[in-house]
């Protein structure tokens, strides 16, 4: 299979600081590359989305969040099945897809979780609560999608 941009760029910086890895050590840090690229992207089209409902929109911080959320997981799961995870082809991927939704919905119970105590208990302005929700839901993210998906 041809390399994209992204492997040649691991490879390359693994090389220019001469660290020498395993191949199954290579290929995990290019999944987790491509995982960051595919999460930057996500947490701005969430951001974004979250800015405007609740901004724009006059909704709530939970309903906001909540719709944002669900516009970037439809993102991050074409994204990630087509580009980071090797995903078995072998497996359901209606079943995959569920399994997909079902961690999402995890996820956004702990982002909102997490954004109630931010901004109601703690009275941290909305868009930081939503960086620390985001920063502690993308490793639980990472590893759920690694475990099902693969």
């Amino acid at each position: 299979m041809r390399e994209d941009k992204a492997e040649k760029f691991v490879k390359w910086g693994l090389k220019q600081f001469h660290i020498k890895v395993s191949e199954k050590t290579e290929d995990l840090l290019i999944q987790i590359f491509k995982f960051v690229i595919v999460g930057f992207t996500s947490t701005f089209i969430d951001f974004l989305f979250l800015y405007i409902f609740r901004e724009f929109c006059k909704f709530s911080v939970l309903i906001s969040n909540t719709l944002s959320f669900c516009i970037s997981v439809v993102y991050n799961y074409i994204a990630s099945v087509k580009w980071v995870y090797h995903v078995n082809k072998e497996k359901d991927k209606k079943k995959q897809f569920v399994t997909f939704v079902i961690f999402s919905a995890i996820g956004l119970l702990l982002n909102n979780l997490i954004m109630f105590l931010c901004t109601d208990l703690f009275s941290i302005y909305y868009m930081l609560s939503k960086a620390i929700a985001t920063a502690i839901v993308m490793v639980f993210n990472f590893i759920t999608r690694k475990l099902f998906l693969e």
